[in-house]
């Protein structure tokens, strides 16, 4: 429609598909801005979904789809542009991209965060068949297998425990001699039967075809090379929030935008949701539920306008 929109959504995975759906039945003027040409975000590259309440066993990339088509059939708007920096400076918003620039009363910022990688051969290759970077997304399809988390931290440490109650034996691989997590959960992990804690060690490539067969570690102090037999590894070296081109322009606590379960963030009608705000639990539900939540706020702000 142009003009000054109600709400600019900039991202276009679960959390601002969920918004667009919400923003077209509330009869916002709204549009999506997603840099990808492709929407979905993350689930794309989710081999299987087995977490999302009605779809058992979806592929992730047929219900990126789904969540665009239903957008689609209530008429949203999205434009393929890549944002470059929010001024906020008055009751109207300009979010300037690379293409063009859009006016707004209200932004939605749902970029989400994207995993670390190892950067190992192998990772691109068989990601999504036996590698991946979520445990409570994925650890069911390993039942009664061997995996490997990597990792030292409390993600990796709460991996490993997770999985050692599906899996035969876990793995967990660390570059260095102790672990860097809570010791309560360093505890818990040395306690349980069938984890091997594989220490001063890094990945050093990822084998199979067509699914992981075996995982190569090197000894970081002996260069000693190890191969683990296994059927998954699991890579839990951090998440980093997509947002660097929102710095200076709403708060933010470890690189996530500070905003809660209204989405709020701490420049008044600018809204946060999915991966990329400061939250307990990042999965495709509770960004979709950020979405709609988001929307509800967009609406409250709207009508104080």
């Amino acid at each position: 429609m142009g003009g000054i929109y109600d709400v600019v959504i900039i991202g276009s995975g679960p959390a601002g598909l969920a918004a667009a759906i919400y923003a077209e039945r509330a009869e916002l003027n709204a549009i999506v801005i997603e840099k990808n040409v492709v929407s979905g975000g993350q689930v794309l590259t989710t081999y299987e979904v087995d977490n999302y309440p009605g779809e058992k066993g979806i592929g992730g990339y047929d219900l990126g789809m789904k969540f665009r088509e239903h957008a689609d059939s209530l008429g949203a708007e999205f434009v393929e542009d890549e944002v470059i920096r929010i001024e906020a400076d008055g009751p109207v918003k300009r979010v300037v991209c690379a293409g063009d620039t859009y006016e707004t009363k209200t932004v939605i910022i749902a970029t989400g965060a994207s995993h670390r990688k190892l950067g190992i051969p192998g990772e691109e290759e068989l990601a999504g068949m036996g590698v991946s970077y979520c445990a409570t997304c994925d650890g069911a399809f390993f039942r009664k297998k061997t995996t490997a988390v990597i990792g030292g931290g409390d993600v990796a440490i709460e991996d490993a425990i997770f999985l050692s109650r599906l899996c035969e034996k876990v793995y967990l691989v660390h570059r260095r001699d102790e672990l860097r997590g809570a010791k309560s959960l360093q505890k818990k992990l040395f306690s349980l039967d069938n984890v091997e804690i594989v220490w001063d060690s890094v990945p050093e490539r990822i084998q199979g075809e067509d699914k992981v067969e075996s995982l190569v570690v090197s000894n970081v102090k002996t260069g000693e090379k190890r191969e683990l037999k296994l059927q998954g590894v699991f890579i839990a070296v951090g998440i980093t929030p997509n947002s660097s081109m929102f710095e200076g322009t709403v708060e933010m606590e470890n690189g996530y935008i500070k905003a809660g379960e209204d989405c709020a963030s701490s420049c008044p009608g600018i809204f946060a949701a999915g991966d990329v705000r400061t939250k307990a639990l990042r999965q495709i539900v509770t960004a979709v539920a950020d979405g709609a939540n988001a929307i509800t706020s967009v609406e409250r702000y709207l009508t104080q306008l």
